[in-house]
């Protein structure tokens, strides 16, 4: 789970009201969704005329946008809760507001731990956060909390303030999730699936390009579900060949493509278009048929293994991204063993390995053959192992290719060398290339020659010049 407080570039925002209405910090936990929703929070905040400051000290009220997916990011927002009320004790905050999926999930939890927090609004309330401050900064405790049902469309994303970097952008297409994994608590917190129209996500994208993004990463909780509410079948392709089309934009890299409805038209589209890069992120969770089937993730390996086949026979240069589940209820070591096995033998390029999560109130909670703790951990140690040869061994093949790389900033640690990322890594996720070379700035795109591997990344020069 990542932690923002404060931008990374200079923001750039829909102009503020005259009217200053005091200073606030913001802190913005969790996934690439919860960043859409942060900046869209930042950009009603400035609309109504309160200014941003980067620190939380000396703030009229602080935001903290919560993270409640599993319990490790639960015990981490409440962690930054306290953080930020400890700085209220001492005077050096005015309010805390607490926002977003924690929120949601868990209102009544936070008012009887953190009872000193001011107001709470959960995720279908950042809308009305400018009021929710107001009455915070006011101190108005007759009214603490916000709460609004789920959406019957997805809402909308644009004049946000990004706290992404100038250059890349997160690009939500829809909300909420209809599948039933047996482990997942989303369904409960972001409600059921909602698409955003093709014609608001076209227009969203233009306003990012507008904004300096040359990157645009598409997610969603589920991004190939995309349409099905909507228009009453998968419209993702065509969504896809649209963004293709959006001046300024060089990349366009796509996250939480789960497997089902991967069509062999989605993935025509994915390797025929000219700004999709070949990256792709599809949670898998397991291997194990009798596993899968325990998940409800209505996919089994066979399945799996010819959409894997097919995708990269006809996406050239394709790196994929995957995520486990080890540990689930009941998983016997045979199970783990053959996911270990495919791990191995599939050479995934880019892979994510998490312990099962007990989450109260899911179907999974009810299963029988829960594991301790310290067998879940021990499997997820051993794929990674397995993963490691599997990513070192990529990252040692790079050695002498070329690659196109985005350049994220300069390297802090050499001179004259840039942090990049390749067409296989995502932001914030994936690895690094350090690229030594002149007078880059943040956003350039650059062909670069590898010229080592350092563990999971890799070291390269730039030749020519930079576009």
């Amino acid at each position: 789970m990542s932690v923002k407080s404060l931008p990374l570039t200079t923001p750039s925002a829909p102009a503020t009201s005259a009217e200053g209405k005091g200073s606030y910090a913001f802190i913005s936990l969790g996934c690439p969704k919860n960043t859409v929703d942060s900046e869209r929070m930042l950009g009603k905040l400035a609309q109504d005329g309160y200014a941003f400051q980067p620190d939380a000290d000396g703030a009229d009220v602080v935001v903290v946008n919560t993270c409640g997916f599993i319990e490790p990011a639960r015990q981490e927002s409440l962690a930054v809760i306290r953080e930020m009320l400890a700085l209220k004790k001492a005077g050096k905050v005015g309010a805390v507001v607490v926002a977003g999926c924690m929120a949601e999930r868990q209102r009544e939890v936070l008012l009887e731990q953190v009872p000193e927090v001011d107001q709470i609004v959960g995720v279908f309330g950042r809308e009305d956060i400018a009021a929710v401050v107001d009455r915070a900064v006011s101190q108005q405790s007759e009214q603490r909390s916000l709460f609004r049902p789920a959406p019957v469309r997805a809402l909308e994303d644009t004049a946000r303030l990004r706290i992404t970097p100038r250059h890349f952008a997160y690009l939500k297409i829809s909300e909420g999730c209809d599948r039933l994994c047996t482990y997942c608590a989303i369904p409960k917190m972001r409600g059921k699936h909602v698409t955003k129209p093709i014609e608001e996500v076209i227009r969203e994208a233009h306003e990012l390009a507008a904004d300096g993004v040359r990157e645009l990463i598409i997610v969603a909780q589920d991004t190939t579900y995309y349409g099905f509410d909507l228009y009453g079948r998968s419209r993702l392709a065509e969504l896809l060949r649209e963004l293709d089309k959006v001046p300024g934009i060089e990349w366009i890299r796509t996250l939480y493509a789960y497997p089902e409805h991967i069509s062999d038209e989605i993935i025509e589209t994915f390797a025929g278009a000219k700004k999709i890069i070949p990256y792709l992120d599809m949670p898998l969770q397991h291997i194990n048929d009798r596993v899968l089937k325990r998940m409800i993730r209505r996919v089994d390996r066979a399945a799996t293994e010819s959409l894997l086949h097919r995708l990269r026979a006809k996406w050239t240069d394709l790196a994929i991204r995957t995520t486990f589940i080890t540990g689930f209820p009941g998983e016997t070591d045979a199970e783990f063993e053959e996911l270990r096995a495919f791990v191995r033998d599939f050479k995934f390029e880019r892979v994510g390995v998490f312990p099962y999560s007990l989450e109260p109130g899911t179907p999974a909670e009810k299963l029988d053959g829960h594991l301790p703790e310290d067998v879940k951990a021990a499997r997820v140690a051993a794929i990674m192992e397995v993963q490691q040869q599997v990513a070192f061994g990529w990252a040692n093949a790079q050695v002498g290719k070329e690659h196109a790389v985005v350049i994220d900033g300069p390297d802090p640690e050499f001179a004259n060398h840039f942090r990049g990322r390749t067409t296989a890594d995502a932001p914030e996720i994936d690895c690094e290339v350090r690229v030594k070379a002149k007078n880059l700035q943040p956003g350039d795109f650059v062909r670069a020659k590898v010229t080592a591997a350092d563990g999971y990344d890799l070291v390269a020069k730039a030749i020519g010049q930079p576009w």
